[in-house]
Protein backbone atom coordinates (compact mmCIF):
# COMPACT_ATOMS: atom_id res chain seq x y z
CA UNK A 1 0.00 0.00 0.00
CA UNK A 2 1.03 3.25 -1.04
CA UNK A 3 0.45 6.74 0.41
CA UNK A 4 -0.93 8.68 -2.78
CA UNK A 5 -1.80 12.60 -3.17
CA UNK A 6 -4.31 12.62 -5.64
CA UNK A 7 -4.83 16.39 -8.06
CA UNK A 8 -8.65 16.62 -7.73
CA UNK A 9 -9.00 19.15 -10.10
CA UNK A 10 -12.90 19.24 -9.50
CA UNK A 11 -13.74 17.15 -12.67
CA UNK A 12 -15.15 13.39 -12.55
CA UNK A 13 -11.51 11.94 -14.18
CA UNK A 14 -9.53 13.11 -10.97
CA UNK A 15 -12.40 12.01 -9.03
CA UNK A 16 -12.93 8.40 -10.17
CA UNK A 17 -8.51 8.44 -10.35
CA UNK A 18 -9.10 8.89 -6.21
CA UNK A 19 -11.51 6.56 -5.97
CA UNK A 20 -10.00 3.62 -7.71
CA UNK A 21 -6.80 4.36 -6.28
CA UNK A 22 -9.00 3.95 -2.79
CA UNK A 23 -10.39 0.90 -4.21
CA UNK A 24 -6.86 -0.50 -4.61
CA UNK A 25 -6.27 -0.12 -1.19
CA UNK A 26 -4.12 2.99 -1.48
CA UNK A 27 -4.24 5.91 1.59
CA UNK A 28 -5.34 8.54 -0.63
CA UNK A 29 -5.56 12.32 0.98
CA UNK A 30 -6.73 14.92 -1.94
CA UNK A 31 -5.68 18.46 -2.78
CA UNK A 32 -6.37 21.17 -5.09
CA UNK A 33 -3.87 22.75 -7.12
CA UNK A 34 -4.58 26.72 -6.71
CA UNK A 35 -2.69 27.53 -10.02
CA UNK A 36 -4.26 30.76 -11.56
CA UNK A 37 -6.55 33.83 -9.84
CA UNK A 38 -8.14 35.63 -12.67
CA UNK A 39 -7.43 38.90 -10.66
CA UNK A 40 -6.15 40.96 -13.79
CA UNK A 41 -9.52 41.95 -15.27
CA UNK A 42 -8.75 39.32 -18.11
CA UNK A 43 -12.33 38.62 -20.14
CA UNK A 44 -13.14 35.20 -19.52
CA UNK A 45 -14.49 33.10 -16.83
CA UNK A 46 -11.64 31.34 -13.91
CA UNK A 47 -13.97 28.75 -12.56
CA UNK A 48 -11.32 28.15 -9.79
CA UNK A 49 -13.78 29.20 -6.44
CA UNK A 50 -16.46 26.21 -8.44
CA UNK A 51 -13.95 23.74 -8.68
CA UNK A 52 -12.53 23.72 -5.13
CA UNK A 53 -15.80 22.88 -3.82
CA UNK A 54 -16.52 20.46 -6.17
CA UNK A 55 -13.36 18.69 -5.27
CA UNK A 56 -14.25 19.05 -1.98
CA UNK A 57 -17.74 17.20 -2.03
CA UNK A 58 -15.60 14.84 -4.11
CA UNK A 59 -13.38 13.99 -1.21
CA UNK A 60 -16.15 13.90 1.70
CA UNK A 61 -17.83 11.59 -0.34
CA UNK A 62 -15.06 9.17 -0.52
CA UNK A 63 -14.20 9.81 3.34
CA UNK A 64 -10.52 11.27 2.84
CA UNK A 65 -8.69 14.39 3.42
CA UNK A 66 -8.86 17.27 1.85
CA UNK A 67 -6.25 20.05 1.08
CA UNK A 68 -5.87 23.62 -1.11
CA UNK A 69 -1.85 23.69 -2.46
CA UNK A 70 -1.43 27.24 -3.72
CA UNK A 71 0.56 27.17 -6.32
CA UNK A 72 -0.24 30.65 -7.51
CA UNK A 73 3.32 32.31 -7.33
CA UNK A 74 5.03 28.91 -8.98
CA UNK A 75 2.46 28.89 -11.99
CA UNK A 76 3.17 32.18 -12.55
CA UNK A 77 6.93 32.01 -12.32
CA UNK A 78 6.97 28.38 -14.60
CA UNK A 79 4.08 28.80 -16.78
CA UNK A 80 2.84 32.04 -17.57
CA UNK A 81 5.57 34.01 -18.13
CA UNK A 82 7.08 31.21 -20.46
CA UNK A 83 3.55 31.24 -22.25
CA UNK A 84 4.04 35.50 -22.83
CA UNK A 85 7.64 35.01 -23.56
CA UNK A 86 6.81 32.41 -26.29
CA UNK A 87 4.53 34.19 -28.27
CA UNK A 88 6.36 37.23 -27.86
CA UNK A 89 9.35 35.63 -29.42
CA UNK A 90 6.65 34.34 -32.30
CA UNK A 91 6.97 30.90 -31.31
CA UNK A 92 4.17 28.50 -30.34
CA UNK A 93 3.88 27.62 -26.72
CA UNK A 94 1.94 24.64 -25.13
CA UNK A 95 1.14 25.01 -21.79
CA UNK A 96 -0.30 22.37 -21.05
CA UNK A 97 2.43 19.75 -21.38
CA UNK A 98 4.59 22.10 -19.68
CA UNK A 99 2.70 22.59 -16.94
CA UNK A 100 2.63 18.58 -16.25
CA UNK A 101 6.10 18.57 -15.83
CA UNK A 102 6.72 22.02 -13.96
CA UNK A 103 3.50 22.13 -11.95
CA UNK A 104 1.48 19.13 -11.42
CA UNK A 105 4.81 15.94 -11.35
CA UNK A 106 6.96 19.17 -10.57
CA UNK A 107 5.91 21.65 -7.59
CA UNK A 108 3.09 19.55 -6.57
CA UNK A 109 5.66 16.24 -6.37
CA UNK A 110 8.13 18.19 -4.59
CA UNK A 111 5.27 18.82 -2.26
CA UNK A 112 3.97 15.76 -1.55
CA UNK A 113 7.43 13.55 -1.37
CA UNK A 114 8.03 16.35 1.54
CA UNK A 115 4.97 15.31 2.83
CA UNK A 116 5.78 12.10 3.08
CA UNK A 117 3.49 10.68 0.35
CA UNK A 118 4.98 8.17 -1.76
CA UNK A 119 3.24 9.33 -5.64
CA UNK A 120 0.92 11.78 -7.00
CA UNK A 121 -2.25 10.45 -8.68
CA UNK A 122 -4.09 12.16 -11.48
CA UNK A 123 -6.74 11.45 -13.87
CA UNK A 124 -5.17 11.86 -16.72
CA UNK A 125 -5.60 9.04 -20.01
CA UNK A 126 -2.75 7.25 -20.16
CA UNK A 127 -0.32 4.07 -18.69
CA UNK A 128 2.19 3.42 -16.88
CA UNK A 129 4.28 0.00 -17.39
CA UNK A 130 6.98 -1.31 -15.04
CA UNK A 131 9.62 -2.61 -16.90
CA UNK A 132 11.01 -6.08 -16.04
CA UNK A 133 14.47 -4.37 -15.78
CA UNK A 134 13.68 -1.63 -14.27
CA UNK A 135 12.03 1.71 -14.66
CA UNK A 136 8.49 2.99 -16.08
CA UNK A 137 7.19 2.56 -19.48
CA UNK A 138 4.75 5.90 -20.44
CA UNK A 139 1.71 4.73 -23.13
CA UNK A 140 -1.21 5.97 -24.72
CA UNK A 141 -4.03 5.76 -23.07
CA UNK A 142 -6.84 2.54 -23.86
CA UNK A 143 -9.25 4.73 -25.27
CA UNK A 144 -8.14 6.45 -28.35
CA UNK A 145 -10.50 9.24 -28.01
CA UNK A 146 -9.35 10.63 -25.23
CA UNK A 147 -5.19 9.54 -25.17
CA UNK A 148 -2.94 12.46 -23.66
CA UNK A 149 -0.15 10.68 -23.38
CA UNK A 150 1.16 13.58 -25.19
CA UNK A 151 0.57 16.04 -22.43
CA UNK A 152 3.02 13.94 -20.35
CA UNK A 153 5.71 13.15 -22.79
CA UNK A 154 8.25 15.87 -21.37
CA UNK A 155 8.51 14.16 -17.88
CA UNK A 156 11.24 12.81 -16.66
CA UNK A 157 11.94 9.09 -15.53
CA UNK A 158 12.26 10.02 -12.18
CA UNK A 159 8.59 11.75 -12.03
CA UNK A 160 7.08 8.51 -14.42
CA UNK A 161 8.20 6.47 -11.21
CA UNK A 162 6.26 8.44 -8.45
CA UNK A 163 3.44 8.89 -10.76
CA UNK A 164 -0.15 7.19 -10.62
CA UNK A 165 -2.75 7.33 -13.40
CA UNK A 166 -5.43 4.69 -12.92
CA UNK A 167 -7.97 5.74 -15.35
CA UNK A 168 -5.83 5.06 -18.27
CA UNK A 169 -7.08 1.55 -18.33
CA UNK A 170 -10.33 3.18 -19.26
CA UNK A 171 -12.46 4.26 -21.49
CA UNK A 172 -14.27 7.63 -20.95
CA UNK A 173 -18.42 6.19 -20.76
CA UNK A 174 -16.46 3.57 -18.46
CA UNK A 175 -15.42 6.50 -16.19
CA UNK A 176 -18.73 8.12 -16.29
CA UNK A 177 -19.89 5.19 -14.88
CA UNK A 178 -17.72 4.44 -11.87
CA UNK A 179 -18.53 7.86 -11.02
CA UNK A 180 -21.80 7.09 -10.77
CA UNK A 181 -21.91 3.81 -9.00
CA UNK A 182 -19.77 5.75 -6.50
CA UNK A 183 -22.06 8.75 -6.29
CA UNK A 184 -19.64 11.15 -6.68
CA UNK A 185 -20.67 15.02 -7.19
CA UNK A 186 -18.65 15.29 -10.33
CA UNK A 187 -20.51 12.28 -12.09
CA UNK A 188 -22.35 14.55 -14.76
CA UNK A 189 -19.93 17.64 -14.87
CA UNK A 190 -18.70 18.60 -18.23
CA UNK A 191 -14.93 18.47 -19.00
CA UNK A 192 -13.22 21.83 -18.61
CA UNK A 193 -12.05 23.49 -21.55
CA UNK A 194 -9.24 26.31 -21.54
CA UNK A 195 -5.88 27.20 -21.04
CA UNK A 196 -4.36 24.67 -18.42
CA UNK A 197 -5.50 26.03 -15.02
CA UNK A 198 -6.31 28.99 -16.71
CA UNK A 199 -9.64 28.38 -17.41
CA UNK A 200 -12.79 29.90 -19.74
CA UNK A 201 -10.22 32.65 -21.53
CA UNK A 202 -9.74 33.18 -25.03
CA UNK A 203 -6.15 32.70 -26.00
CA UNK A 204 -6.42 36.17 -27.86
CA UNK A 205 -7.73 37.87 -25.06
CA UNK A 206 -4.94 36.38 -22.45
CA UNK A 207 -1.87 37.71 -24.75
CA UNK A 208 -3.26 41.17 -25.40
CA UNK A 209 -3.45 41.36 -21.87
CA UNK A 210 0.15 40.93 -21.62
CA UNK A 211 1.18 41.65 -24.93
CA UNK A 212 0.61 44.94 -26.77
CA UNK A 213 -1.04 45.17 -30.18
CA UNK A 214 1.49 45.42 -32.55
CA UNK A 215 -0.45 45.88 -36.16
CA UNK A 216 1.25 45.33 -39.31
CA UNK A 217 0.21 43.92 -42.78
CA UNK A 218 -1.22 40.67 -44.22
CA UNK A 219 -0.15 40.17 -47.32
CA UNK A 220 -0.39 37.50 -50.00
CA UNK A 221 2.52 34.47 -50.64
CA UNK A 222 3.69 37.11 -53.81
CA UNK A 223 3.58 40.10 -51.56
CA UNK A 224 0.46 41.62 -52.24
CA UNK A 225 -1.58 43.33 -49.30
CA UNK A 226 -4.85 41.53 -48.18
CA UNK A 227 -5.36 43.77 -44.92
CA UNK A 228 -3.86 44.48 -41.74
CA UNK A 229 -3.19 42.00 -38.62
CA UNK A 230 -2.88 43.22 -34.55
CA UNK A 231 0.05 41.13 -33.79
CA UNK A 232 1.71 38.06 -35.55
CA UNK A 233 1.33 36.34 -31.71
CA UNK A 234 -2.34 35.92 -32.02
CA UNK A 235 -1.87 33.56 -35.10
CA UNK A 236 -0.16 30.22 -35.98
CA UNK A 237 0.84 28.22 -38.88
CA UNK A 238 -2.17 26.28 -40.45
CA UNK A 239 -4.73 28.76 -38.88
CA UNK A 240 -7.96 28.95 -41.45
CA UNK A 241 -10.01 31.31 -38.96
CA UNK A 242 -9.96 34.43 -37.71
CA UNK A 243 -7.74 36.27 -40.11
CA UNK A 244 -10.49 38.06 -40.80
CA UNK A 245 -9.43 37.93 -44.99
CA UNK A 246 -12.14 36.65 -47.31
CA UNK A 247 -10.73 34.20 -49.97
CA UNK A 248 -11.87 35.61 -53.83
CA UNK A 249 -11.17 31.65 -55.06
CA UNK A 250 -14.86 30.09 -54.37
CA UNK A 251 -15.27 27.34 -52.30
CA UNK A 252 -11.30 28.31 -51.12
CA UNK A 253 -10.14 29.50 -47.91
CA UNK A 254 -7.00 31.61 -46.97
CA UNK A 255 -4.88 29.94 -44.33
CA UNK A 256 -1.69 31.23 -42.51
CA UNK A 257 1.44 30.22 -44.35
CA UNK A 258 3.90 32.32 -42.68
CA UNK A 259 4.73 35.04 -40.63
CA UNK A 260 7.80 37.48 -41.69
CA UNK A 261 8.88 38.77 -38.18
CA UNK A 262 11.67 41.41 -39.65
CA UNK A 263 8.43 43.26 -41.51
CA UNK A 264 5.88 41.99 -39.17
CA UNK A 265 3.92 40.81 -42.04
CA UNK A 266 1.37 37.91 -41.52
CA UNK A 267 1.10 35.46 -44.75
CA UNK A 268 -1.61 33.96 -46.12
CA UNK A 269 -2.21 31.40 -48.92
CA UNK A 270 -4.30 28.76 -50.00
CA UNK A 271 -3.32 25.20 -48.63
CA UNK A 272 -2.99 23.22 -52.30
CA UNK A 273 -1.08 26.48 -53.59
CA UNK A 274 1.29 26.95 -50.22
CA UNK A 275 2.64 23.25 -50.20
CA UNK A 276 6.01 24.41 -50.17
CA UNK A 277 5.71 26.66 -47.37
CA UNK A 278 2.97 24.57 -44.96
CA UNK A 279 4.60 21.03 -45.28
CA UNK A 280 7.81 20.42 -43.70
CA UNK A 281 10.13 17.64 -44.78
CA UNK A 282 12.42 18.09 -41.61
CA UNK A 283 12.63 19.63 -38.42
CA UNK A 284 15.00 20.03 -35.67
CA UNK A 285 13.86 18.99 -32.16
CA UNK A 286 15.93 20.14 -29.12
CA UNK A 287 15.71 20.12 -25.24
CA UNK A 288 15.03 16.30 -25.46
CA UNK A 289 13.59 14.69 -22.13
CA UNK A 290 13.92 11.34 -22.70
CA UNK A 291 12.18 7.81 -21.22
CA UNK A 292 14.55 6.08 -22.98
CA UNK A 293 18.35 7.41 -23.95
CA UNK A 294 18.96 7.42 -26.75
CA UNK A 295 16.06 8.21 -29.24
CA UNK A 296 15.86 5.32 -31.94
CA UNK A 297 16.84 6.11 -35.15
CA UNK A 298 13.10 5.43 -36.67
CA UNK A 299 10.49 6.81 -34.53
CA UNK A 300 7.35 8.32 -34.49
CA UNK A 301 6.96 11.87 -34.01
CA UNK A 302 3.56 13.31 -32.88
CA UNK A 303 4.08 17.40 -33.27
CA UNK A 304 0.83 18.30 -31.67
CA UNK A 305 -2.40 16.77 -29.28
CA UNK A 306 -5.04 14.94 -31.55
CA UNK A 307 -2.48 15.12 -35.09
CA UNK A 308 -1.03 11.75 -36.38
CA UNK A 309 2.21 10.37 -34.65
CA UNK A 310 4.16 10.98 -38.37
CA UNK A 311 7.22 8.18 -39.39
CA UNK A 312 10.45 9.83 -39.55
CA UNK A 313 14.54 9.29 -39.16
CA UNK A 314 15.87 10.37 -36.11
CA UNK A 315 19.64 11.93 -36.34
CA UNK A 316 21.41 13.45 -33.11
CA UNK A 317 23.01 16.64 -33.99
CA UNK A 318 24.06 17.82 -30.49
CA UNK A 319 23.12 16.56 -26.62
CA UNK A 320 19.71 16.30 -26.73
CA UNK A 321 18.99 17.50 -29.62
CA UNK A 322 17.73 15.75 -33.21
CA UNK A 323 17.20 16.47 -36.96
CA UNK A 324 13.60 14.56 -38.17
CA UNK A 325 13.49 13.99 -41.97
CA UNK A 326 9.54 13.01 -42.00
CA UNK A 327 8.53 9.91 -44.60
CA UNK A 328 5.69 12.14 -45.65
CA UNK A 329 5.63 15.98 -45.65
CA UNK A 330 3.58 17.17 -42.58
CA UNK A 331 1.76 20.39 -42.00
CA UNK A 332 1.49 23.64 -39.74
CA UNK A 333 4.42 23.17 -38.07
CA UNK A 334 5.99 25.66 -35.90
CA UNK A 335 9.00 26.51 -33.82
CA UNK A 336 8.08 25.97 -29.89
CA UNK A 337 5.33 23.78 -30.59
CA UNK A 338 6.14 20.08 -28.65
CA UNK A 339 6.85 16.92 -29.91
CA UNK A 340 6.53 14.02 -28.68
CA UNK A 341 8.01 10.37 -29.71
CA UNK A 342 6.55 7.21 -29.80
CA UNK A 343 7.71 3.62 -30.38
CA UNK A 344 4.00 1.89 -31.26
CA UNK A 345 2.19 3.48 -28.43
CA UNK A 346 5.41 3.54 -25.93
CA UNK A 347 5.97 7.14 -25.58
CA UNK A 348 9.85 7.64 -25.43
CA UNK A 349 10.47 11.32 -24.67
CA UNK A 350 9.51 14.77 -26.43
CA UNK A 351 11.68 17.61 -27.06
CA UNK A 352 10.28 21.14 -28.34
CA UNK A 353 10.43 22.12 -32.45
CA UNK A 354 13.75 25.08 -32.91
CA UNK A 355 13.50 25.18 -36.71
CA UNK A 356 11.25 23.80 -39.39
CA UNK A 357 12.53 23.00 -43.14
CA UNK A 358 9.71 22.94 -46.20
CA UNK A 359 11.99 22.99 -48.95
Amino acid sequence: MSRILVGLSGGVDSSVAAALLIQQGHEVVGAYMKNWINSEGIPGECPWERDIEDALAVARTLGIEFRVIDLVEQYRARIVNYLIEGYRAGTTPNPDVLCNREIKFGVFLDYALEQGFDAVGTGHYARLCLRPEGGVDLLRGRDPNKDQSYFLSLMSPFQLAHARLPVGELLKPAVRELALKYGLPTARKKDSQGICFIGHVKMSDFLRHYIPDSPGDIVDVDGKKLGRHQGLHLFTIGQRKGHGVASPREGKAFVVVGKDISSNQLILGYEDLAVDRLYAHKAVVGSIVNTRVPLPKRVLAQPRYRAKAEPCTCTYIGENRVELSFDYPVRALAPGQVCAFYDGGCVLGGGFFESVSTS
